[in-house]
């Protein structure tokens, strides 16, 4: 294996994420303070994402359910992706419904929904996404570059992040990151700056 190949790797996410750095740092400050809100007034956090991006969902959930870096309790979130008896309920339908009936089942006025796909194109994302929208959720979007069809389907009170990459390796090594600043920020409104 070429050394200068694993190299390129590292400066290439580098660039990638100091990109996303100035690009980025408003709409996830916006996500932060929606999100607070939500918990806030005693509502909850449902994130979903189709294949790598399911593992993003599944990590952010557990962040607020069990700790990001810091002792406190735990905060109402769940992950569309972690309930495989949800997931094989399909079988018989068709697998672009299987985070919107959930949504419809679960979701409240008033949550949040983190919407993450690297495209901004996985249908069963999109198909949530409306379902999130007819149970007045504000949605959270995690795309790359563009945001896909996701950005055709988001609201004026929806906050788009867009990863500005088309890579996807690169999108989801910023997925990460953001979702790192989102439960940190999240874990600083309510326990202060430490």
């Amino acid at each position: 294996m070429s050394v200068e190949r694993i190299q390129q790797h590292f400066r290439e996410s580098a660039a990638v994420k100091l990109e996303a750095l100035e690009a980025l740092s408003m709409p996830i400050a916006a996500a932060i303070d929606t999100m607070f809100a939500a918990l806030a007034n005693g509502n909850k956090i449902i994130a979903c994402g189709h294949g790598g991006s399911a593992v993003g969902a599944q990590y952010f959930a557990a962040g607020l359910i069990g700790r990001f870096e810091r002792e406190r309790p735990g905060l109402p979130a769940l992950a569309l992706s972690a309930d495989a008896a949800a997931l094989c309920g399909t079988e018989d339908d068709s697998f672009d419904q299987v985070f919107a009936k959930q949504v419809r089942a679960l979701g409240q006025p008033g949550d949040v929904l983190l919407a993450i796909s690297a495209s901004g194109n996985a249908s069963p994302v999109l198909a949530a996404i409306d379902d999130a929208h007819e149970r007045e959720m504000v949605v959270v979007a995690l795309t790359g570059d563009g945001g896909g069809r996701v950005a055709d389907v988001l609201t004026d009170t929806d906050i788009p992040i867009g990863v500005p990459s088309t890579r996807t390796a690169r999108i989801h090594e910023v997925h990460l990151l953001i979702i790192h600043c989102l439960c940190d920020g999240i874990d600083a409104m309510l326990l202060g700056d430490d």
